[in-house]
């Protein structure tokens, strides 16, 4: 059974929403259409030409992806240019690009915990909170003998969440008048006549980002023809998203020795350091991509060390003069998201007993060679 462009971005969006990523950010639909039935899905780092190329021969017309393809608005398409072709490669055989960049960064169980995880850093935290959830109260009046379906059609959508805390909710019983009027199909009482029933007002919390999901699914379990309810917006703030991770190793080590540990954890080959190799490393911040912006959060969070792509002269210099120690592995240390979105988004499809093949890419877009 085939999956629909729509329903593969609907699973992806569920391990990164858009709403946290980064304002501006490049993110979403960037080619091609999500209206088709997808042959397979390709997830990369990179679009390149030979992506382009891989995603062809194995019959994918979906390739996902972390580095956006479109970065500033195009003013001409010319197809005699390095990325004109890309672009009429991509649109001749019919290949979507959708690409989930700062989003997939920040949320929870996504880039930067991959990295952490893979660098055997515990207990970790955000290196730089980027977006705080907003939250709505969500109220529904639901006749009694249905309180329990509607409830749980609720919670089971992903509200009531509160710190740690799953299924938070309060209820409490009463009584609702309503008229039913001409034209209506009431589920109970008759037209022109004033109807009192049991009803139970339900109180819960929802995350901005899944308001839609959970008042679909509200109004799917709910049995009256118009539902009373209400969403109020509030000043208390939900979960923090933010970019990169720090937190402890399980045992100090010494520098070099973590550097092999990043070498094994990122599998790259070469690393660029800046410190003193003895140096004790008890805490670690890692982050995705171009992070050196980012040395004074490492700093202020009493980091041993930061991990990050592209680091700059200057950047090296000031670490050095902090005492803090840099491990470069290259910006391409982000590959380790392609096992494991396309490991997601198989686990999604199997659930619903979808066999779209989903592939991660095997091309090494790496464009540095180190001799």
């Amino acid at each position: 059974m085939t999956v629909k462009g729509q329903t593969v971005i609907q699973y992806m969006e569920q391990l990164a929403p858009k709403s946290v990523a980064e304002e501006g950010d490049k993110i979403g639909l960037q080619l091609g259409s999500l209206n088709k039935e997808i042959t397979g899905v390709l997830v990369a780092l990179d679009v390149t030409d030979d992506v382009v190329e891989e995603a062809i021969a194995k019959g994918c017309n979906l390739i996902i992806a972390h580095h956006a393809i479109i970065f500033r608005p195009i003013q001409q398409l010319q197809t005699d240019t390095p990325m004109g072709r890309l672009y009429e490669k991509l649109i001749k055989n019919d290949i979507a690009v959708y690409i989930s960049h700062t989003n997939l960064d920040v949320t929870e169980g996504g880039m930067n915990d991959w990295m952490a995880e893979a660098l055997g850093i515990e207990n970790t935290a955000s290196l730089k909170d980027i977006h705080t959830e907003q939250l709505s109260k969500l109220v529904v009046f639901v006749p009694k003998d249905h309180h329990q379906k509607v409830l749980d059609a609720i919670l089971n959508a992903g509200a009531g969440w509160i710190g740690n805390y799953s299924h938070c909710s309060f209820n409490i019983e009463g009584v609702g008048t309503f008229v039913p009027r001409e034209g209506s199909d009431p589920f109970v009482g008759k037209q022109g006549q004033m109807e009192r029933a049991e009803e139970i007002r339900i109180e819960t919390i929802v995350p901005f980002s899944i308001r839609s999901k959970v008042v679909q699914a509200m109004l799917k379990a709910h049995p009256y023809e118009e539902v009373a309810y209400d969403l109020y917006s509030m000043d208390l703030k939900g979960r923090s998203f933010g970019l990169g991770r720090v937190g402890r190793l399980k045992e100090p080590v010494t520098l070099e020795q973590f550097i092999e540990t990043v070498k094994a954890g990122l599998k790259v080959d070469k690393v660029r350091v800046v410190g003193d190799l003895g140096k004790s490393i008890h805490k670690a911040a890692v982050l995705g991509g171009s992070g050196g912006k980012f040395l004074s959060s490492a700093i202020f969070r009493g980091a041993d060390v930061l991990v990050t792509g592209d680091i700059d002269y200057h950047t090296a210099q000031d670490a050095l003069m902090a005492g803090v120690a840099l491990i470069d592995p290259g910006h391409n240390a982000e590959k380790i998201m392609k096992e494991k979105v396309a490991e997601w988004i198989k686990d999604k499809l199997s659930g619903s007993k979808n066999d779209t093949p989903v592939y991660a890419s095997a091309v090494d877009t790496e464009p540095f060679q180190f001799r």
